[in-house]
């Protein structure tokens, strides 16, 4: 037996073995990476001022289509470069976050308190009130969201204000949806027919025994509608209906780069690459929040 065979099979070999696959499974219990991402996100979204190395909107045309640092003629000034008019794209990028972090997180409060509060009601009620409501989940469905986004955009003029309000409008559905679908189940279980023969009322029965059993379903959808929604606010940014310029954007940025792609691809590649990985990273984020908080839907 050679001498690298007797060290694979010596005890301290295993014990390394171990750690390293002790360190694999945690490091798949928990999504650290997804996390990491996400929290990257809020802190350059807040402190962009600060971290933020130039002005996102200032630009100089002699600095024009400059490429990353690491390029032939890039420069530590410009660390990912510079766009068609000479701003700096990673400063773009940072304040972009800060957009998307808006839209993500005021349209998921608006749509779940709102879809969580049709779902309950739906749910608990039944009858004609929770037909004509799923009638109207119904038609937001039905809805083709990025003609209704450009008519808007047509009537009243793109801004960040008409984004938050289209995306709250078609978000709410989904929670509504899935709450009643829960909430019909919720109300069939013994402790509420306790409540209910111990003289509760409707609104008691709802908050304090139906509510807290939708909470975790919300929750998950919440995660898996971020990414969702920051795709969306990107399309209709891309499409000249979401954030105005000169305001950055992140589907702005992809869309002012297509006419450089050949020339200056970074103006658009690093604002979609951003996407991409902030959507992957929410997605997974939701699929482990699934798993943990209802063990039945577990991925084996």
């Amino acid at each position: 037996m050679s001498e690298q065979q007797i060290s694979a099979g010596s005890p301290e070999f295993a014990i390394e073995g171990g750690r390293i696959a002790k360190a694999y499974q945690s490091f798949r219990r928990w999504p650290f990476i997804p996390v990491a991402i996400a929290v990257s996100l809020v802190v350059v979204a807040i402190f962009a001022e600060l971290v933020a190395p130039h002005d996102p909107l200032e630009g100089d045309t002699y600095d024009r289509n400059e490429p990353p640092f690491w390029a032939e003629e890039g420069s530590a000034k410009f660390l990912l470069g510079t766009d068609h008019i000479g701003r700096d794209i990673l400063s773009r990028m940072i304040f972009g976050a800060r957009v998307s972090l808006i839209v993500a997180v005021t349209v998921l409060i608006a749509g779940a308190a709102l879809g969580t509060l049709v779902g309950l009601v739906a749910g608990y009620m039944g009858g004609l009130v929770d037909e004509a409501l799923m009638r109207l989940v119904d038609f937001v469905f039905a809805l083709p969201f990025i003609v209704v986004a450009l008519v808007a955009s047509v009537v009243w003029g793109a801004s960040l204000e008409l984004v938050i309000i289209l995306l709250s409008l078609f978000t709410w559905a989904p929670f509504a949806r899935q709450v009643r679908a829960e909430s019909l189940q919720l109300k069939t279980m013994d402790y509420v027919a306790l409540a209910r023969v111990a003289g509760a009322s409707g609104l008691r029965i709802t908050v304090r025994h139906i509510l807290p059993g939708v909470v975790n379903t919300v929750m998950v959808l919440s995660s898996l509608q971020v990414g969702s929604l920051i795709l969306t606010e990107s399309v209709l940014s891309f499409l000249g209906v979401g954030i105005p310029p000169p305001q950055p954007s992140w589907g702005s940025m992809v869309s002012e780069g297509r006419q450089y792609i050949s020339t200056a691809w970074w103006i658009s590649f690093f604002p979609g690459f951003a996407i991409l990985l902030i959507v992957f990273s929410m997605n997974f984020f939701g699929d482990w929040l699934r798993d943990k908080l209802d063990p039945r839907l577990r991925q084996i």
